[in-house]
């Protein structure tokens, strides 16, 4: 009998297209919003995979209806955000862990430079008449990238740092080396990592351990002229202890693409100290992987998961149990 991937989100005919040309043979793929209520069920009851967008995707007691799935693959990297309960016990869950690395990675690098070069400030100090031709700036090349959270957007990230010639540290759980890696510490170093940065980059996902684990003590670790990169998630910085942090050490710059409050995940944008008019944060609205032509990319990626388990394969990137709740 033909595996059976049903696809729960709206997804247009050119990324349709992405994820026929990436399942292939391994499964037959049905459109769940192409189907009447009853033919909606009677699909995700008998799906091996399922290829979400949300969990919202499915209406009602659609959620719990896919007992005899093998894996619900989810098209976001972080799924922080979705909501699992009411799925069956025991259902793997896996994110697509990696499906923005590069556009991510280049962005951080982005606002790295923009820090190091001091480009917003001197922009602003231009515009109000100031020609700052001799205060210095600074260099990357020859300093340490500390990276938190070593998956496909720490990997893609240590390159281009290693590119302009920064050493990288990292952590992962393992502890393992990287061929772009300079120095892999496991969880209990971070310290080690916080002290040694001189451009810090956030990139891992928010769980119940990662929330708020960049507090004023860690800050207070950190070397006071360092730059904070955060492409993840805003709860992982305590942003009361930001603001004080960047109020008292103002060669601390804090570049921030991911919010505490931001419109997909809360339904609205706010901001609860008044970061945003300090000197020393440079922001951009969670665009870090919104490159043009790059969602049939993470289409593929997250199909590339879904035909692993379609052809009897273990799935990459599952989401552990613990990690879940955050």
């Amino acid at each position: 009998m033909a595996q059976s991937l049903v696809v729960t989100f709206e997804v247009d005919p050119r990324g349709r297209t992405a994820i026929q040309e990436a399942i292939g043979d391994a499964g037959e793929i049905t459109w769940l919003v192409d189907l009447d209520p009853a033919a909606r069920k009677t699909a995700i009851a008998g799906a091996d995979v399922l290829m979400s967008r949300n969990t919202t995707d499915m209406k009602g007691d659609e959620r719990g209806l896919p007992r005899k799935a093998r894996l619900i693959q989810f098209m976001s990297a972080g799924i922080d955000f979705i909501r699992l309960d009411g799925l069956p016990s025991g259902l793997p869950v896996a994110c697509n862990a990696g499906a923005y690395s590069e556009p991510m990675a280049e962005h951080g690098l982005a606002m790295a430079f923009a820090a190091s070069k001091r480009l917003v400030h001197e922009h602003g100090e231009l515009r109000a008449g100031r020609f700052n031709q001799f205060n210095s700036v600074r260099m990357l090349a020859g300093g340490v990238c500390g990276i938190l959270g070593f998956g496909g957007i720490g990997i893609a990230t240590a390159k281009l740092m290693r590119a302009v010639g920064m050493k990288v540290h990292a952590i992962n759980r393992r502890g393992g080396g990287h061929d772009h890696v300079d120095w892999m510490g496991t969880p209990n170093q971070t310290d080690e990592l916080l002290a040694a940065s001189d451009v810090l980059v956030l990139s891992l996902p928010l769980t119940p351990a990662t929330r708020g684990m960049i507090d004023a003590r860690a800050l207070g670790l950190m070397k006071p002229d360092a730059i904070l990169v955060n492409l993840a998630r805003g709860e992982i910085v305590d942003e009361a202890a930001l603001y004080d942090h960047l109020v008292a050490n103002p060669k601390f710059v804090a570049c921030i693409d991911a919010w505490w409050i931001e419109p997909i995940r809360h339904g609205r944008f706010e901001v609860g100290t008044p970061l945003l008019d300090l000197p020393n944060v440079i922001g951009s609205p969670h665009n870090s992987a919104s490159v043009r032509g790059w969602r049939d990319v993470s289409l593929r990626r997250g199909a590339a998961n879904c035909r692993r388990v379609l052809e009897g394969g273990e799935p990459w990137h599952l989401v552990r149990e613990e990690d879940r709740a955050a």
